[in-house]
């Protein structure tokens, strides 16, 4: 895990993302189709703070929040390899749902992906001063996953100038 020694992190919840999924292979109710109203929380690390003294400016997160808003607000995810991508495809046309097809619609592929989402943001504006350390995806209350990891592009050191502690 990320760990620093010194320096400025900071987080940046978004919720209510009204969405439904199945978890095909499950051998349990997971296979039946079922929402909830998804919720995700983003760690940010700076090397330095930038000019208004923010580790990231949350009214910058602005293209990350539409991401997120297409992706989960009011859609259907399904995983690539579905069985019934077909049929849902065909639904999709039909306009009686709002289809989105995954890799894999669990949480902890979610809290990946929306990491990658997160640093490719962050490295294009921030050319390497941020990134995004952890992510953490809910699909209620008493259910999360969560991935971190800091980007090989991301060389953080504390104030002192020596590297962050990494376990």
């Amino acid at each position: 895990m990320f760990l620093p020694l010194a320096g400025f992190t900071c987080s940046k919840h978004f919720e209510g993302y009204p969405c439904c999924h199945r978890q095909w292979q499950h051998s349990g109710h997971c296979h039946f189709v079922h929402g909830y109203s998804r919720s995700f929380t983003f760690w940010f690390a700076a090397k330095q703070l930038d000019a208004c003294g923010f580790v990231v400016d949350f009214s910058s997160l602005r293209p990350l929040e539409k991401q997120l808003r297409d992706q989960f607000d009011h859609t259907f995810l399904v995983n690539q390899d579905d069985p019934l991508l077909e049929q849902w495809q065909s639904l999709h046309q039909q306009g009686a749902l709002d289809l989105r097809v995954m890799q894999n619609v669990g949480m902890e592929h979610t809290a990946q992906l929306l990491w990658n989402w997160a640093n490719e943001l962050l490295k294009k504006r921030d050319q390497g001063r941020t990134c995004c350390w952890k992510v953490e995806a809910r699909e209620n209350i008493s259910n999360e996953a969560t991935y971190f990891s800091v980007p090989h592009w991301f060389e953080p050191t504390n104030s002192g100038g020596q590297p962050f502690a990494s376990i």
